[in-house]
């Protein structure tokens, strides 16, 4: 068999579905290498800054690295954008929905929000809520988003930081994207890890 057999979903037996499933596990073992893919092609996307998208990508997940951060950390560092390349109306959610099965809850709900976050540094200049953060008050991961921001995002646009290469965050993409996806001991809903040692 190498393709199922119905037209329609509804006309499936458990014989075709059987084979998508072992298909598409074979397929999502892959998806760290296409991650890493798309990372490298925000080389060239959205220009202007002084470093290109990749470059503030790796900038941020250095300086997470060098702050002391773990895994989850610095992966949703070098993540955080990647929305950018087909989603730029809404890339913070792109890329939380992507880290969301294989990161801690704490990570994806950062990375999902930041967008409303980095107002607080250019709201004013482009006719946006600067405060558009401050909807999220009082959530225990509020703090964690702000000082996300703070230390690893904005500050990430500089052509003379020391960056890492890409190559050097490949073992802990793979490391997290071969987790199994949603796994409680993974996801940890309601705890915090400092985002600094």
């Amino acid at each position: 068999m190498d393709h199922v057999k119905f037209t329609a979903m509804k006309d499936g037996d458990k014989e075709d579905y059987d084979f998508l499933t072992h298909h598409e596990i074979e397929y999502t073992k892959g998806t760290d290498d296409r991650l890493l893919t798309a990372l490298a092609s925000l080389d060239e996307s959205l220009s202007g800054y002084q470093v290109t998208r990749l470059g503030h990508s790796l900038q941020s997940a250095t300086r997470a690295e060098r702050d002391g951060a773990d895994t989850d950390w610095i992966v949703a560092a070098l993540l955080h954008d990647i929305g950018d390349i087909f989603a730029p109306y809404n890339h913070d959610e792109y890329a939380a929905a992507i880290l969301k099965p294989f990161v801690r809850e704490q990570c994806t709900w950062v990375v999902e929000k930041h967008g409303d976050f980095q107002m607080l540094y250019y709201g004013s200049h482009v006719g946006a809520d600067p405060e558009k953060r401050q909807a999220y008050a009082g959530h225990m991961y509020f703090d964690d988003c702000a000082t996300f921001c703070e230390r690893w995002d904005q500050s990430s646009f500089d052509p003379a930081y020391d960056t890492l290469p890409l190559d050097h965050f490949r073992a802990r993409v793979h490391e997290v994207f071969a987790r199994d996806p949603y796994d409680p001991e993974v996801i940890r809903p309601g705890i915090r890890v400092p985002l600094t040692a």
